[in-house]
C-alpha cells in the first residue's frame, strides 16, 4: 500500500503521525502543571491534606506524561533535517532563533526545576518548592509561546525578506516574526484548549472514582469530591471562553487564509448575499460541490462577518492547485466544534447540579464526565488537523509549497521509517499510556502505612502531626478502602 505513495506524501504522513502523538502529551501537561501549582498553593494556604494528596496523586502522572512528551518531541527535530531539509534550509534563518529560545528559556525552566518539584519538598522547604512548581508551570506556557510563534509564522509569515540568490527567508523584524498576525489568536486558543483538556481528564478520573464508590455503596473521599468540583468549575468557566476565542481565531483566519475557512465551511460556491452554515454534507472535490448538504441559511455570514447578508467568497475563486483537501478539513472542524459544545454542555450541567446541591450525587453527570474524559485530546487533534491540512498546499503559506519543501528522498526509505515509527511509538508510548491509566484507576489516597499506624495505635509516622492525624480520623477523610 505504501509503495503507491510518493515520498512527499509519506513524509507528510510521517510528520503528521509523530506530531499528533507528541502533542497529546503537551496538551495535557500544560494544564496539569498549572493545576499542580494551584493544588500546591492551596495546600500551603489551607494546610488541608486533601490538596497535598491530590498534588502527590497527579505529580506522578505529570512526570510520566512530561517525559513522554519530551522523548516524542525530539524525533520531530530530526525530521526537519531529513525529510524536510529544503524547508529547514529556506526557513531556518527565520524560525531557527525562536526554536532555540524555546530550548534556552522554556525547556531549561521546566527541566531545571522539575526535580525540585518532584522530589524537593522536604529538602528545600515549602516556599522554594512552591516556587519551583510555579516555574515548571510557567515553563510549559513559555514553551507553547515559542513553538506556536514558529507555527503561526508558517501560517501568516511576516517580518522577512527573501534572498534572490538562495531563496532563503531572511529575518528583517524580529517582533513582527514573533508576533505575526495569527499568533495571539493561536496562542490563546491552544493554551486554553490545554487547560480544558486537563479539566476533562481530571474530571473524568474523579467521576470514575465517584461512580465506583457509589456502586460499592460507599461515600467518596473528600479528595475525590474536591478533584471533581475543581474540574467542573474549570469546565464551566473555560469552555465558553474557548468558544469565544475560537470565533476570534476563525475571523482572523478568514482574513489571512480564506481558502482554509472556505474548506472548513464547505463553501465550494461563492455566496453574494449571505452564506449558509452547513451542519452536514459530503465534500466532493471532483465536482466541487457539497453533496447532501444540510445547512442554516445565512448563519455562516453572521458568525464570520456578523452580518446576515454579508457576501462570502467560495473555493470557486481559488485555483484548483491552491485548494486544501476539503473533506478532511470540513469534518475535522466539525468534530472539534461538536466536542467544544459538548464540553460547554457538561459545564452547564455541573453548574445546575451544583446549584441543586447534587454535584456528587448525580450519577448521569458522572457518567457523562467519564465519557468526556478524552474529549479534550480528540478536540485538540481535530483542531490541529483543521489548521495544518487547511494550510495545504503550502508549508509557508503563500510562499513555499509543501512539494518544494521536502528533501530528495526515496519513497521506500520514508515508508520504511514511517512503519518503524508506528511500531515503536505504539509499543513504547502505548506502554507508558497504559501505566498512566493504571495510576488513574487508583484513588487519590497516599501513605497507607501511615494511615494504618494512625488507626491501630499511638505510633505515628515521622512528620505526621496530631492535627493531621485528627483530620485523617474524620469520617470524610480519605482512607485506603476507596
Amino acid at each position: 500500500m505504501l509503495a503507491s505513495f510518493d515520498a512527499v506524501l509519506l513524509a507528510r504522513i510521517q510528520f503528521a503521525f509523530t506530531v499528533s502523538f507528541h502533542f497529546l502529551f503537551p496538551a495535557f501537561t500544560i494544564g496539569l502543571a498549572s493545576y499542580l501549582a494551584v493544588l500546591n498553593g492551596l495546600w500551603l494556604w489551607t494546610k488541608h491534606h486533601k490538596y497535598l494528596d491530590l498534588f502527590r496523586y497527579w505529580v506522578k502522572i505529570f512526570a510520566l506524561a512530561f517525559a513522554m512528551g519530551v522523548v516524542s518531541g525530539i524525533v520531530m527535530s530530526y525530521q526537519f533535517g531529513t525529510n524536510w531539509a529544503v524547508f529547514s534550509d529556506r526557513a531556518g534563518p527565520v524560525i531557527g532563533a525562536p526554536m532555540a529560545y524555546e530550548v534556552l528559556s522554556a525547556f531549561f525552566l521546566e527541566a531545571g526545576f522539575l526535580g525540585i518539584m518532584l522530589f524537593g519538598r522536604e529538602k528545600v522547604g515549602p516556599k522554594l518548592h512552591m516556587a519551583a512548581t510555579a516555574i515548571v508551570a510557567l515553563g510549559t506556557v513559555f514553551s507553547a509561546f515559542w513553538i506556536l510563534s514558529v507555527n503561526s509564522w508558517m501560517h501568516t509569515p511576516a517580518g522577512f525578506s527573501i534572498d534572490p540568490d538562495t531563496g532563503q527567508f531572511l529575518p528583517e523584524n524580529f517582533w513582527e516574526i514573533i508576533f505575526n498576525p495569527s499568533f495571539p489568536y493561536r496562542l490563546m486558543h491552544t493554551v486554553t484548549a490545554a487547560y480544558l483538556t486537563t479539566a476533562f481528564i481530571v474530571g473524568g478520573v474523579a467521576a470514575f472514582h465517584l461512580l465506583r464508590r457509589r456502586r460499592r455503596g460507599e461515600v467518596a473521599s473528600e479528595a475525590t469530591r474536591t478533584m471533581f468540583s475543581m474540574a467542573m468549575w474549570m469546565a464551566a468557566i473555560v469552555a465558553p471562553i474557548q468558544i469565544f476565542l475560537g470565533d476570534l481565531h476563525g475571523i482572523n483566519t478568514l482574513e489571512h487564509q480564506p481558502a482554509k475557512v472556505m474548506a472548513m465551511e464547505g463553501h465550494y460556491e461563492s455566496h453574494p448575499e449571505g452564506a449558509p452554515l452547513y451542519l452536514f454534507g459530503i465534500p466532493n472535490d471532483e465536482t466541487q460541490t457539497l453533496d447532501y448538504a444540510v445547512g442554516i441559511p445565512r448563519l455562516s455570514s453572521l458568525i464570520l462577518l456578523h452580518n446576515l447578508n454579508a457576501p462570502l467568497a467560495g473555493l470557486d475563486t481559488i485555483p484548483d492547485d491552491e485548494q486544501p483537501p476539503v473533506g478532511i478539513v470540513f469534518w475535522s472542524f466539525r468534530v472539534m466544534v461538536a466536542l467544544g459544545f459538548a464540553m460547554l454542555g457538561i459545564g452547564a450541567w455541573s453548574l445546575w447540579a451544583r446549584w441543586r446541591g447534587r454535584l456528587f450525587e448525580a450519577p448521569w453527570l458522572h457518567r457523562a464526565a467519564l465519557a468526556m474524559a478524552p474529549s479534550g485530546l480528540i478536540a485538540v487533534l481535530a483542531g490541529w488537523i483543521t489548521t495544518e491540512v487547511g494550510r495545504q498546499p503550502y508549508t509557508v503559506y503563500g510562499m513555499l509549497r509543501t512539494a518544494e519543501s521536502a528533501a530528495p528522498l526515496d519513497a521506500a526509505a520514508v515508508g520504511t521509517s514511517l512503519v518503524a515509527f508506528i511500531v515503536v511509538y505504539f509499543a513504547v508510548f502505548g506502554a507508558g499510556t497504559f501505566y498512566i491509566m493504571r495510576l488513574m484507576s487508583r484513588p487519590p489516597v497516599f501513605d497507607e502505612p501511615r494511615l494504618k499506624d494512625v488507626t491501630k495505635g499511638p505510633t505515628r509516622t515521622a512528620g505526621i502531626t496530631p492535627a493531621i492525624e485528627e483530620t485523617m480520623r474524620r469520617p470524610d477523610a480519605a482512607h485506603p478502602g476507596e
